[in-house]
């Protein structure tokens, strides 16, 4: 009996439903018995499948739309992003820096910080702390929380 056992094929049986797969493997008898509970199994796989696509649809709706920009300079690339309706909440640096990315407009973090440092002295942005660091907003616009002065 054990010289069977060993002697026994592998066997699996794989399905594919939409853009995910299983595959069950295991001697025959395993496998067949487990085609049996099939439709229990398959109904606890797509609960699960489904639980990952809310999740990916919930990491996906957080997200933000950036807005479209062209510009020749870093500082005109930040005054323009401020300028747009997505520029209307504070920003952080980084926020800032994606934005730029997502419009093919790309400079190091460094510079970022220098030419927002710049923008605040020329007066023409407005910088405070917050609880998620400092956030950037035009100086002619409406802060949130009634914040409009600047800190250096």
């Amino acid at each position: 009996m054990i010289v069977e056992n060993l002697m026994e094929k592998p066997f699996s049986f794989r399905v594919k439903i939409g853009q995910q797969e299983i595959e069950i493997s295991g001697t025959r008898e395993e496998v067949i018995k487990t085609l049996e509970e099939l439709p229990k199994l398959v109904e606890n796989v797509l609960k699960a499948f489904e639980s990952t696509k809310n999740r990916e649809e919930t990491s996906q709706a957080v997200n933000p739309v950036f807005p479209s920009i062209s510009s020749s300079s870093c500082s005109e690339a930040v005054l323009q992003l401020l300028a747009s309706d997505w520029g209307r909440q504070p920003r952080t640096l980084p926020e800032l820096g994606e934005a730029l990315k997502a419009n093919a407009v790309h400079y190091p973090s460094t510079t970022l910080s220098g030419v927002l440092a710049w923008l605040v002295r020329k007066n023409k942005i407005k910088r405070w702390k917050t609880d998620k660091g400092y956030v950037y907003v035009l100086a002619g616009g409406r802060p949130e929380n009634g914040k409009n002065s600047s800190a250096s």
